[in-house]
């Protein structure tokens, strides 16, 4: 099989690519912590500052935000495939760099508003390229590794940031203290992003040709349309796929705005709501350096149904539980879910997307998990203004137990060694009126 000249001298795998890898799981640390810091602090001061009393308002940031994001992700992944994942990387910090100014010296609410518009443009952009980037460079065989040391790194940082920012506005006030380390993560995302971070296409377009399809000429990439159609609905294996992470972000949208207003109802300090509101990145981002290898030995959709199960079950806790220490337990549960079943997800679409389409599939699919955000922010506002925040965060967790039935009646396993042959799409999937049926 001819090799071209650009893929000549690079090899697929995560130890032939460790330096380039690891300096990706750095810029990712930069992404998360961005938007770390604001899910201790940016609820408070809606109340603090502003003056809102409304729950929808209140989480009207997050609905923003995850309309925004959703977004970028969809536009990452196809501007990736089209023009290179360093440009897009590049671009999405250069437009997250007045994230936390804006946060700083807002005079209303509509500023919050509007850093939440940049801020998802950023996390969209850097964080769908260093997941597209990261599967690149492993190639077929440690997708779920790949995708768990990625998500730790970004949601060991979420963690880590609010933490520090819940200690911060305890010692130093709502504003400014906890948001000046953002300037910092931007012009250092944005430097590393710059002078050390390499384009991986090329490593894509090699696994491309040692899979057996050479790309020759647009005809052999399906186009956005069909792309969108199959991740979304087509194929009902990337549907429970989607689905799934639309649920789990509902779920975490719900979790980040109304989680400090549940607990500051009960008293609790600005210490301790932090301490909770960064022990459930922290045990997701944790969890998830075992639960991404974990997927390669045992397959995807077990790991998936079980996981939107126990978070389930934390949401559960959440609205029984009376304590601290009911709390904790209940944010653990939720964090250990979502670690389960975030790399898991990504190692999926990678497993059935092929390479030269992978980056837009990445999009679509991330496209529907971030809009749960959205979803999850209106939902649970909406609710906790009619009915109360207990039953709005029970309504969540009835929901997420649905989403993990779906995916054990829909979904099929996707892991390559455990079904008998993947054919590729230019053979089955593609017809001159459309996609047809894929084959596992």
């Amino acid at each position: 099989m001819a090799t071209n000249k650009v893929t000549a001298n690079i090899r697929l795998g995560l130890r032939a690519n460790w330096q380039q890898f690891a300096l990706l799981i750095v810029v990712n640390a930069f992404v998360g912590a961005m938007v770390g810091l604001e899910r201790t602090v940016v609820p408070l001061i809606a109340e603090a500052d502003f003056g809102l009393v409304s729950r929808t308002a209140v989480l009207s940031f997050i609905v923003t935000f995850g309309v925004v994001k959703a977004i970028a992700n969809l536009f990452a992944g196809s501007l990736g495939d089209r023009w290179g994942r360093k440009r897009i990387l590049i671009a999405g910090w250069l437009v997250g760099m007045p994230v936390p100014l804006l946060i700083i010296f807002a005079p209303s609410w509509g500023w919050i508003i509007f850093a939440n518009v940049l801020l998802g443009i950023n996390q969209g952009l850097c964080w769908s390229t260093t997941v597209i980037m990261k599967i690149d460079l492993v190639g077929p065989k440690q997708r779920g590794l790949a995708m768990g040391l990625n998500e730790f790194a970004g949601y060991l940082a979420v963690s880590l940031a609010a933490l520090g920012s819940g200690y911060l506005a305890a010692a130093y006030g709502l504003r400014p203290a906890p948001f000046l380390p953002g300037l910092v993560l931007a012009v250092l995302g944005l430097l590393f992003s710059f002078f050390f971070v390499r384009e991986t296409r090329p490593f894509a377009e090699l696994e491309a040709q040692l899979g057996g399809v050479e790309k020759t000429g647009n005809e052999d990439v399906p186009s956005f349309a069909q792309i969108l159609l199959l991740t979304s609905w087509k194929d009902k294996t990337l549907f429970s796929v989607s689905q799934a992470g639309m649920v789990n972000n509902l779920n975490d949208g719900m979790v980040w705005g109304l989680l400090p207003l549940f607990l500051a109802g009960f008293g609790l300090s600005v210490e301790r709501i932090g301490l909770l509101a960064a022990a459930y990145p922290g045990v997701w981002g944790v969890s998830q350096l075992f639960t991404g290898a974990l997927s390669d030995r045992i397959g995807r959709k077990g790991l998936i149904a079980s996981g939107m199960w126990v978070q389930a079950v934390g949401i559960g806790l959440l609205v029984w539980g009376r304590s601290f220490s009911w709390w904790l337990t209940a944010v653990a549960l939720l964090g250990l879910g979502t670690g389960m079943v975030y790399p898991t997800l990504l190692a999926a679409i990678s497993d059935v997307a092929h390479p030269t389409w992978r980056g837009s599939a990445v999009g679509v699919y991330r496209l529907w998990r971030d809009g749960g955000y959205a979803v999850g922010a209106l939902a649970s506002g909406f609710l906790a203004d009619l009915l109360g925040m207990n039953a709005a965060i029970a309504a969540i967790g009835a929901l997420t137990l649905l989403s993990g039935v779906v995916v054990t009646a829909v979904m099929r396993e996707t892991l390559p060694r455990l079904i008998p042959a993947i054919i590729p799409m230019e053979e089955s999937d593609i017809s001159e009126g459309g996609i047809k049926k894929r084959h596992f």
